[in-house]
């Protein structure tokens, strides 16, 4: 009478592991294996650089909007997320190299990205620049930049907009900057801290959260609005995710998400961009 109890425990873990299993097996993903990079998995590089939207936090998990995101998208694929830490710079020839699915890392669209890649927009963004605490050197408005050196990462559109900023300043006869490029924001972040540099440029939620962390003060924002988008190597990855993401819309965990981290979603529905082939 004594292994009844245990019996029935086991019986109940037999049960409960079965349903599980057979939970898992009912989850079948609408991409298929050829589409993906790993069998069953949804491989996304992001640049966790970007606090809050994508950083690792103190115990080394990465944490941010995106993150939470790109994590809700594989589970309702039936994918399980993997990510993999890399610089920006590497991103778009590792896509097109086919070493991960999708960069998640919030790309800024362009219309030759697009050509170059399947693109889903979904978050509204823009650019800040941030100064030591206090502004000491004033700035207000983006000639104040005449002559100061800035910290940006490299090969970006953000690095982009540094240069048209500086041609901006000349065409008009002021002094232009001096433009220091880094792997990433966080070492750009760094070189503002030691003095290298006198500002850093990244994009608007970043600063704002430099800013509330009390670590630099945000003195230009909302500069070149542009929308930021996720990129995927191929069309049938891309409609799938285009799906869910606007399932996500409809059933409000998509604007939880962005209000929960004060980002503004781009407007309508998400639809894929990219080339034909």
């Amino acid at each position: 009478m004594k292994l009844l109890p245990a019996l029935a425990s086991a019986t109940a873990l037999f049960i409960s592991c079965a349903g599980v299993a057979n939970a898992q097996q009912a989850c079948k993903s609408p991409v298929p294996d050829s589409a993906l990079v790993k069998k069953g998995t949804l491989t996304m590089s992001v640049n966790p650089t970007l606090p809050p939207m994508q950083f690792v936090d103190q115990s080394g998990a990465l944490k941010g909007m995106r993150v939470e995101l790109g994590e809700q998208i594989a589970k309702r694929l039936c994918l399980t997320p993997e990510y993999v830490r890399i610089e920006f710079s590497a991103m778009i020839p590792g896509l097109q190299a086919g070493r991960w699915d999708v960069i998640n890392t919030g790309i800024f669209f362009t219309d030759e990205r697009a050509k170059l890649m399947q693109m889903l927009v979904y978050e509204d963004q823009a650019i800040s620049i941030s100064a030591a605490k206090g502004n000491p050197l004033k700035i207000a408005k983006p000639e104040d930049l005449s002559g100061k050196s800035i910290g940006v990462e490299i090969g970006g559109f953000e690095e982009r907009k540094a240069r048209e900023l500086d041609k901006q300043l000349t065409d008009k006869g002021m002094k232009g900057m001096t433009i220091r490029t880094f792997e990433n924001f966080a070492m750009a972040f760094q070189a503002l801290r030691a003095g290298q540099v006198e500002v850093a440029l990244s994009i608007d939620s970043t600063g704002a959260e430099y800013q509330k962390r009390g670590d630099f003060e945000r003195v230009l924002h909302g500069l070149f609005p542009t929308p930021v988008a996720l990129a995927a190597r191929n069309k049938d990855l891309a409609a799938a995710m285009a799906k869910v993401m606007n399932d996500m819309k409809a059933d409000g965990s998509f604007q939880k998400l962005f209000d929960q981290y004060g980002v503004k979603a781009a407007d309508g529905a998400v639809a894929v961009k990219g080339p034909a082939s």
